[in-house]
């Protein structure tokens, strides 16, 4: 192994993200020929197939997979070093990617907007997906930072708060609890409720809620698939969910949804800021993490103080 290159690695990375050799090549400014001669040295070199060729496509193997993993962990090392020599020249200038769990999008992009107004010579790019893909993307390295509702119990990392995230139980304006005050459990048992997936921060954190009512657990409602669905069938009537109050400031506004006032909630919890504890900070990341310990609540949807006053007033 100690003969591979980094031009190899590079391939290797390049025929990953676009699944085939021709692409590759274009993206690397090689001849095929040479991505594939450098792709059969790796090979030859572990011993291993590295990838399997499909109709979809080629397809990392399992040896792939971990050659892969060291890579990405190579690029993002050199990329460390770079950005930490431009940021010693002055230009404070790099590159961070960053990734979002799916409630975080109805900010996210705000936030990316406020930072590079006073941030522009750094460039990010975003990654959206649910819980469970954000946290594989940390695991592999393809992005720097993550922004998450509840931190990772598997994988060793650092996590900084930067806002309040408020949870809370929705229907539609006329639904029969809308106008109650301080609605309890016993009330919301015969309520058919539409949920996140199992593994979800939403969907544990109700789980949590209901924790000393077993019964309503193992017949909680219907699982859909996001935050928009979910806000959809509450409003056509077919169930009321327990969803982050971060995802429905717009209905609010316009009255296609109403918060319940239900004893106990908001569930207060809290947006983290997660990057990997066994990697190089780069400046990027730096100043990034610095702007969201500053500023970042600023940018969250609906302000801390409307949470503090309670459901009812979010309500109005």
């Amino acid at each position: 192994m100690r003969s591979l290159t980094l031009r190899q690695l590079r391939s290797l990375i390049a025929i990953e993200e676009t699944g085939k050799i021709s692409t590759a090549a274009e993206q690397l400014r090689l001849t095929g020929p040479a991505v594939t001669l450098q792709l059969k040295q790796v090979e030859e070199e572990c011993g291993l197939r590295l990838f399997d060729r499909t109709a979809e496509g080629m397809r990392p193997t399992e040896a792939g997979k971990v050659l892969l993993q060291a890579a990405h962990a190579v690029q993002g090392e050199l990329r460390t070093v770079e950005e930490t020599l431009a940021d010693l020249k002055g230009g404070k200038r790099g590159t961070l990617r960053l990734g979002a769990v799916s409630t975080a999008k109805y900010f996210a992009p705000r936030l990316i907007a406020g930072f590079q107004k006073v941030n522009p010579a750094i460039h990010i790019d975003l990654f959206i997906g649910n819980r469970s893909e954000t946290i594989e993307a940390l695991r592999d390295r393809e992005i720097d930072i993550a922004l998450m509702g509840r931190p990772p119990r598997d994988l060793t990392v650092n996590a900084r708060v930067f806002g309040d995230h408020p949870l809370v139980i929705i229907a539609p304006p006329d639904h029969r609890l809308a106008d109650i005050r301080d609605v309890t459990k016993e009330d919301l048992l015969s309520e058919h409720f539409l949920l996140r997936e199992r593994g979800s921060g939403t969907r544990n954190s109700l789980e949590i809620f209901f924790a000393d009512v077993p019964d309503k657990l193992e017949s909680l409602g219907a699982e859909m698939g996001s935050n928009e669905t979910i806000k959809q069938a509450v409003m056509a009537g077919l169930g009321i969910a327990f969803i982050s109050a971060h995802t429905i400031e717009q209905e609010l506004q316009l009255k296609k949804l109403a918060i319940l006032d239900v004893t106990g909630m908001p569930i207060r919890r809290q947006w983290f800021a997660i990057s990997r504890s066994d990697r190089s900070v780069t400046p990027a990341m730096e100043i990034f993490i610095s702007f969201l310990s500053r500023r970042g609540a600023s940018y969250l949807p609906i302000s801390p103080k409307i949470y503090a006053a309670g459901a009812a007033e979010l309500v109005g």
